[in-house]
């Protein structure tokens, strides 16, 4: 199962305002409000790897080559929004889509998955299934469980305080790893 990025957020989990607001950086200056945003998407980067969770609503395509047996694929992209569509393609390389009523996601459990039933098998012996799905809490920052957030906050003012500093292997201070703990998924 190869998942593959498709687009990212339209927002970021903390706004430039809240982010500069939290370091104390006063003025609009263009310099620094590149590098806050900057941070602040690498800091989001950060805490979903660490998480294994998407922040922010995203597209990503999940690449099969065949049908799980039982029917049953768990999504490794959590939490799950929707499922926009299947695709087979066939040996030719057409591509067709598989009905609605042929698969159900369900997006509450942990990890994500999707039964499928009477889907037909792919042509292609390899990467023959395409799913497009949503993954993320939501399209806004308001959607974002508080604890991620701050993580990210303090992610970024501890960057934005030690620029070019090296502190040794660690990817995310203490207090941050804290905050992230409760939502990491174990991996597939």
């Amino acid at each position: 199962m190869i998942p593959i990025f498709i687009s990212g957020p339209a927002v970021e989990p903390v706004t430039l305002d809240d982010m500069k607001a939290y370091l104390r950086v006063d003025g609009d200056d263009g310099t620094q409000d590149d590098l806050v945003a900057g941070l602040v998407k690498a800091a989001r980067l950060m805490v979903e790897a660490a998480s294994r969770r998407i922040l922010i609503e995203q597209r990503w395509r999940v690449v099969l080559d065949r049908w799980p047996s039982g029917g049953t694929i768990l999504l490794p992209l959590a939490p799950l929004i929707a499922v926009d569509g299947i695709t087979l393609t066939d040996a030719a390389g057409n591509p067709s889509g598989v009905p609605a009523s042929a698969f159900e996601a369900d997006l509450v459990s942990d990890p994500p998955r999707i039964a499928v039933t009477g889907a037909p098998e792919p042509g292609r012996a390899r990467h023959g299934i395409s799913i497009a799905v949503r993954a993320g809490f939501g399209t806004g920052p308001e959607a974002v469980p508080g604890p991620l957030k701050l993580a990210v906050r303090i992610l970024v003012a501890h960057w934005f305080e030690n620029r070019g500093d090296v502190t040794g292997a660690q990817i995310l201070p203490p207090e941050a790893l804290a905050l992230v703990a409760p939502f990491q998924r174990a991996r597939l």
